[in-house]
């Protein structure tokens, strides 16, 4: 059997590859359906979902084969169109502008195609330059619902800073997801790295952005397309934030993608030293927190000679967390973990308005503006 599925899902990664997801999908699906008669029987492999679940931190309640096939297919029909499990409202929301703020929709158009994103200029312009925050939505979400689930936007207004939102489309990802595990998505120069970038240059070059100052942060599959940023453009981007993302190279295929959420993953030494924070629920199924202990692992390979600063706290929404910092000499933040206990795929304190948030958790959104502006370019 085990044969039998490893070649079934070497052809259903040759199918994603060549476009054809709704073959791989069917192949995936029939797959995880050998034996329905079998459907009510304990399933040792349980466990699957089970391994999210941190040492220490209880067992998950027992499962059939039927319900452990479930949560795998349905996160591996998301593997085979690109990303993570479809989850949350698809409507996206319509965040409020206060008076004399601008919500621009703009497109950028490169050698390596065009992407639509949205701008938010705040109402209340510093004088000089801003900075300026890149959002990559997870998957299924659009910039709106990114914008309204985040409040980045209210920030915006409070700190002086632009914030861009780009988006990514069906016809690039069916639902919606950055296309993190894909090789000719993962390098400078090319694919999806390429547009990112090229968005943040259309920025610098019309409106008033500080280009040494500029930031990338991600939930989920947008998590790990911010940290491939960092590692392919660190003369671009002064940070990242990483909410629920995986480290730079964690898959280069769909089972290998599959394994990495389930499991977590190490990455590939390919990294730049960015300054990152990195925010994970302990409670997410769906990428395994491992996950971002490997981001911040990545940040932290070429430095040396940071303290290690641990802080334990409870949120207004009496979600207890752990930050733990690594400051410089100066004690300047150059790498931030903070691990939180009861959240599971969501942003943190983000708003019940959008998806994939957690209202109760500190408020990731706020927490990476203020490790974003210790940092600039030199």
């Amino acid at each position: 059997m085990k044969t039998l599925f490893a070649r079934g899902m070497t052809r259903a990664t040759a199918l994603t590859r060549s476009g054809d997801l709704a073959e791989a999908t069917a192949l995936i699906q029939s797959l995880l359906h050998p034996n329905p008669a079998t459907d009510e029987q304990p399933d040792d492999a349980g466990v699957i979902e089970g391994s999210f679940t941190r040492q220490g931190e209880g067992a998950p309640p027992p499962r059939t084969a039927r319900t452990a096939r479930k949560g795998l297919s349905e996160t591996l029909r998301s593997i085979a169109a690109g990303g993570m499990p479809q989850r949350g409202p698809l409507t996206p929301a319509a965040p409020d502008l206060p008076s004399g703020a601008q919500f621009l929709a703009l497109t950028h158009q490169g050698t390596q195609g065009s992407r639509d994103y949205r701008l938010y200029v705040p109402a209340t312009m510093p004088e000089g330059p801003m900075p300026l925050i890149v959002m990559l939505h997870g998957c299924t979400q659009s910039p709106e619902d990114f914008a309204t689930g985040t409040g980045m936007n209210a920030l915006a207004e409070e700190y002086g800073a632009l914030i861009a939102w780009p988006a990514q489309p069906q016809g690039a990802n069916v639902q919606k997801c950055w296309n993190w595990f894909r090789p000719e998505d993962q390098a400078k120069g090319r694919g999806e790295p390429a547009l990112i970038a090229g968005i943040v240059h259309d920025i610098l070059r019309a409106h008033p952005a500080d280009a040494a100052r500029v930031y990338i942060a991600g939930l989920s599959a947008g998590g790990a397309a911010a940290a491939i940023m960092g590692a392919s453009y660190p003369e671009l981007f002064a940070a990242i934030g990483v909410h629920s993302g995986l480290p730079v190279g964690g898959a280069r295929d769909v089972p290998s993608a599959f394994a990495a959420m389930r499991s977590g993953s190490t990455g590939t030494a390919r990294v730049s030293g960015v300054p990152a924070i990195v925010f994970h629920g302990l409670a997410d199924t769906t990428v395994h927190p491992a996950n971002g202990e490997a981001v911040l692992t990545q940040a932290l390979r070429v430095r040396a000679g940071l303290s290690q600063v641990r802080v334990s706290g409870t949120s207004g929404g009496g979600r207890t967390y752990r930050q733990t910092r690594h400051e410089d000499a100066r004690g300047l933040s150059m790498a931030e973990h903070w691990e939180i206990d009861g959240v599971g795929h969501a942003w943190s304190g983000g708003q019940a308005a959008g998806s994939y948030t957690d209202p109760k958790g500190p408020d990731a959104s706020r927490e990476m503006l203020r490790f974003f502006l210790q940092h600039s370019q030199a």
